[in-house]
């Protein structure tokens, strides 16, 4: 049988990859018709039940007629759940409560490379497929190369409906024209003839029928040529839908991570070196002991880039946790000078003085710009180390039998959960079964996965007893993958008629992905200390036009775990970059959104979207006393949003009163779901801009609970108004772009009412 061909004017080779099975012909989004015990690759949670038929990898037609949808994506508020099975009832013609989704955990049929390609450097200016005007490093594009074969699946990078728009679309409208076909069969009609309304195939003539009894044949029908729906033919996507994972999250039916119980389960609470890198020295062990309900004490060792500690097993938590503080235990320090915030901030300011690291673009002549100047502008920025503080406390249930691993974990890598679980238990990585859980908060945290390795040593002490490992409050603050402190030194020079001539930016901070990869893929990890465009990004892509730019990084390493926080590099150097402009701007005694236009004339999508928040802002009309807007302006994860906030100032803190959103991410899918993630965006954002900040001190975390790390209380969160451009271009993020402008623009309000600039986060 040939495989199907699928036309939707233009459909990317990536996303026709996605769905070869290579020799047969087969597209892995019809491989339906093999046998099921030769379909390689395809995930436990897809055998068949009772009436039903997997017609792909992706779409199984239920007895009933609805369909389910494999979801390899997971779910941590996003949303994503009910946007992929948005496409599928769109291609499909089928209503959305009649799509079910079953997670699909770690098989590679599913894999994406969003966040290796998320590496790569890239300029806006470049046409596309143009080769980079600045360096380009092979190690990047190999790891890219060898993700995509390995198939290795991720949800972080804003990329879960981008990565998905070809791939499950195709899927879905293949399974469409197989159903039509057997139909079209069945009935001895032609297939123009049938049309299928609310998941129902019809003929004028009275024949129907439902998917359920019509999938059997259609496992075996030949699909044809496949065609994905044009924009103008869309019923469901870009309108408001109801978020399915909703109700039983309202009801409270919802599994999290916290939320595994399984038989004979035990529970296990851990302490951790308090000084980063530190190990458990001597302790007794019977102190724990001899307390109701302890089973076992032991030591584990650092997995994945976790700091080594003691944990105690008993029934439960409360009894695991009570012990576990009752250790007195001899610390060991790390060997060497400990991590100390202060110092590193120096160590920053001095790289960022010397303009070292590396280039990563470069445009004309920055230094003969700024010697020809009117003026030249010069600043230092810096921000501070960030914890993620994901409301579901970090947790990971295992089981250790004789014939393989099972794993319950709220993660966003799990095959990466799968390979630890591996390496840890000395076992094949097909000996690992791993269920997905919702996510009670990602934020990047969850790209990490240390606690699956803890939770696995522990579980191979049990007996084959299951056991759900939980941290503390204390303990996630204390060993987080922090976002790293960075600083950047930004100038600009201007012409006498306040012209930007010229750019240049030297910044400094830890690499994030060389460290992630060693920790979480090791063996495709390169060197710890090379340039990291992750914590780059956000400068050296500016839109902004000026004929003289420098960009350079400087990849430090200071002994604190860092790691993906939401939005990466966006997050800081939105605010470095964003600030500065408005520097320049009353440098050039320039309105602050007028001085933007002029260097966006090159980039119209941009510059659409600063003037929908402007607009909608009312920018430039009167405010009641006391109250002063700011903006900004940035795109991250391909999408672009500006962001307008109305800010006072009350005794010594900020008050924001309404933040204005306008973003252009494409072809939206599900509106409401866009508002949301802009709502969530402005108040996860707004809480590191106010309060945020980690200090370390000896090696150790100061403050361990929310009562140190702040957070904006309910009643201080502002009104949130966000506009949405058309597009028809293909979506974009969502889930971090709204992050990255509002530190900057709340930054730019404050200098407005004070009259100085607060170049060093947090603002508060």
């Amino acid at each position: 049988m040939s495989g199907p061909s699928v036309q939707a004017g233009k459909v990317s080779r990536r996303g026709l990859l996605l769905g070869a099975a290579g020799a047969a012909g087969l597209l892995l989004v019809g491989w339906g018709v093999i046998p099921p015990r030769s379909r390689q690759g395809k995930p436990e949670l897809w055998l068949v039940g009772e009436g039903e038929v997997a017609l792909n990898g992706w779409i199984k037609v239920l007895a009933d007629g609805g369909v389910a949808l494999a979801m390899p994506r997971s779910e941590m508020g996003q949303g994503v759940h009910t946007a992929l099975a948005m496409l599928v009832a769109e291609e499909m013609d089928l209503p959305l409560a009649r799509v079910q989704v079953v997670q699909a955990g770690a098989d590679k049929i599913y894999g994406n490379v969003a966040m290796f390609v998320a590496s790569l450097p890239f300029h806006p200016a470049l046409s596309e497929g143009a080769a980079p005007p600045f360096k380009v490093r092979a190690a990047e594009w190999l790891v890219a190369k060898v993700a995509r074969e390995l198939g290795i699946n991720a949800t972080g990078g804003s990329s879960s409906v981008a990565d998905a728009w070809e791939p499950v679309r195709a899927a879905a409208a293949t399974a469409r024209a197989a159903l039509l076909g057997a139909a079209a069969a069945q009935w001895k009609l032609p297939v123009a003839e049938l049309a299928i309304v609310e998941g129902v195939i019809r003929h004028p003539s009275g024949a129907q029928a439902h998917f359920g009894q019509l999938a059997r044949s259609a496992s075996a029908t030949p699909p044809g040529t496949v065609t994905l729906k044009a924009h103008a033919d869309f019923k469901l996507l870009g309108r408001a839908a109801p978020r399915l994972d909703l109700p039983s999250k309202v009801d409270g039916s919802a599994v999290f991570g916290l939320d595994v119980r399984l038989p004979d389960m035990a529970f296990a609470a851990i302490r951790m070196c308090p000084v980063l890198g530190g190990a458990p020295g001597a302790f007794d062990a019977n102190v724990a002991l001899r307390m109701p309900g302890v089973v076992r004490v032991m030591s584990l060792p650092s997995y994945a880039g976790s700091t080594a500690g003691v944990a105690v097993v008993a029934s439960s938590y409360w009894q695991a946790q009570q012990a576990v503080r009752a250790l007195n235990i001899a610390w060991r320090h790390p060997v060497g000078p400990l991590a100390d915030s202060a110092n590193i901030r120096q160590q920053l300011l001095s790289e960022v003085e010397t303009g070292s690291g590396f280039e990563f673009y470069a445009e004309g002549d920055v230094k003969a710009a700024e010697a020809g100047a009117s003026r030249v502008v010069e600043a230092v920025y810096d921000a501070p180390y960030l914890a993620h503080a994901t409301l579901e406390l970090m947790n990971c249930t295992a089981q250790v039998r004789p014939d393989g691993i099972s794993v319950w974990v709220p993660t966003q890598v799990p095959q990466m959960a799968a390979a630890l679980a591996a390496r840890v238990a000395g076992v094949r990585a097909d000996q690992v079964a791993v269920t997905v859980t919702q996510l009670g908060g990602g934020f990047g945290r969850r790209l990490e996965v240390d606690v699956v390795g803890q939770a696995v040593r522990i579980a191979m002490e049990c007996g084959g007893r299951p056991v759900q490992l939980i941290w503390s409050r204390e303990e996630d603050f204390g060993h987080d993958f922090f976002r790293p402190m960075h600083v950047a030194r930004l100038r600009g020079s201007l012409s006498d008629s306040g012209e930007l001539q010229s750019l240049s930016v030297a910044s400094a901070g830890d690499a994030i992905t060389p460290r992630w990869m060693a920790r979480t893929l090791p063996a495709l990890a390169g060197p710890m200390d090379t340039p990291d465009k992750t914590t780059a990004e956000g400068l050296f892509d500016q839109a902004y036009r000026v004929p003289h730019q420098s960009m350079r990084h400087a990849a430090t390493r200071h002994g604190v775990p860092v790691g993906f926080w939401r939005s990466v590099g966006h997050s800081h150097n939105a605010f470095f970059l964003e600030s500065f402009v408005d520097e320049l701007a009353s440098a050039a005694s320039v309105d602050p959104v007028v001085f933007r236009r002029k260097l966006l004339a090159d980039a119209p999508r941009h510059l659409a979207v600063l003037n929908l928040a402007a607009e909608r802002a009312q920018w430039g009309q009167p405010l009641p006393a006391g109250r002063a807007r700011g903006v900004a302006l940035h795109e991250s994860f391909g999408s672009i949003v500006a962001q307008v906030a109305e800010v006072s100032l009350v005794g010594t803190g900020v008050r924001v009163h309404r933040v204005v959103c306008a973003i252009d991410c494409g072809q939206v899918i599900n509106p409401d779901t866009v508002a949301q993630q802009m709502e969530g965006s402005v108040v996860f954002a707004l809480s590191a801009a106010l309060f945020g900040g980690v200090d370390i001190e000896g090696g150790a975390v100061k403050g361990g609970n929310f009562g140190e790390h702040r957070l904006l209380p309910m009643a201080q969160a502002p009104e949130v108004q966000t506009h949405i451009v058309p597009s028809h271009r293909p979506p974009a993020g969502v889930g971090e772009p709204g992050v990255p402008p509002l530190a900057p623009a709340v930054g730019n309000a404050i200098a407005v009412l004070t009259g100085r600039r607060a170049r060093r986060l947090p603002l508060a």
